[in-house]
């Protein structure tokens, strides 16, 4: 067994492939063991294609059903051979947008008891021992419900998970991050979108893209360029949600957004980071 393993929670799939594609596929190839955990199948999603219409189209979680379909690809071109839905498939529901009726529903994962959740989460954590576990930022990136939710498990999981941590056993979870999207990075990308957006809508400011980070919670910089490829053809495979062209993408939106190989991470719980010269990690395993 290699002695590194990392975890990621995710609310829906496509997320893990947007945000931390290259860092997966970067950790995958060099060894690591890399679990990811989803905790709805996207079934509120919307679907981009106008030949996948037909899977919205009823209530039936026909959508759900394809999208874990789209996962499977997405992690087979990640490299990622561990994949689990939080309490298995379909326990939990996608809510939809904020503020959407859907948010209300008594299946969906924003209406889950958080300690039932992280409950089972830590289970997983306790399994896996990884020593490091990547989630959303209490704001869930930029406000969705089902982010904000990942969050709150996660959080409550990494804690519950080593208050229960096997009598005798070494306890290896070490370290907790949040995505984060450095602000000033944002500003760069919004302003090369301006001038080249490809087919997409191009942003009129970075707030367009993401609300962003600010520069100085960030505290890991992984440079995972090597594997954009990987990451891109991930991002292909989630097609009901993502329209990728050449080194650019785009959600249901139509704003251009770039594909990056480089992804930004802050600690938010764990053992003290070693950041380097630049201010910042360049292995969550330091």
């Amino acid at each position: 067994m290699t002695d590194r393993r990392l975890l990621l929670v995710h609310a829906h799939p496509d997320d893990e492939s947007i945000v931390t594609g290259a860092t997966m596929a970067k950790y995958a190839a060099e060894g690591a063991e890399v679990t990811l955990v989803t905790c709805t199948r996207g079934e509120e999603g919307e679907i981009i294609p106008a030949e996948l219409a037909h899977l919205g189209s009823d209530r039936d979680d026909t959508l759900g059903e394809y999208r874990v379909g789209e996962l499977d690809k997405a992690c087979l071109a990640s490299g990622v051979r561990d994949h689990r839905f939080l309490g298995g498939p379909g326990r939990y529901r996608d809510s939809g947008m904020m503020g959407a009726a859907t948010n209300d529903g008594s299946g969906c994962f924003w209406q889950a008891d958080v300690e039932e959740a992280a409950h089972m989460l830590a289970t997983v954590i306790r399994e896996v021992r990884p020593q490091v576990v990547v989630t959303y930022d209490d704001n869930g990136g930029y406000g969705h419900p089902d982010h904000i939710q990942a969050h709150r498990v996660t959080v409550r999981a990494f804690e519950k998970a080593a208050e229960r941590a096997l009598p005798g056993t070494p306890w290896q979870t070490r370290k907790l991050y949040a995505i984060a999207q450095p602000q000033s990075v944002l500003e760069e990308s919004a302003e090369r979108l301006r001038r080249s957006p490809g087919p997409f809508s191009a942003p009129q400011g970075p707030g367009d893209i993401s609300p962003g980070t600010p520069d100085g919670l960030v505290t890991a910089r992984i440079d995972a360029s090597a594997h954009w490829a990987a990451k891109a053809l991930a991002m292909r495979a989630h097609a009901t949600q993502i329209s990728v062209e050449g080194e650019l993408f785009a959600l249901s939106n139509g704003i251009a957004q770039e594909i990056r190989g480089v992804e930004y991470f802050t600690q938010i719980a764990g053992a003290a980071a070693r950041r380097g010269p630049e201010g910042f990690e360049t292995d969550l395993f330091a």
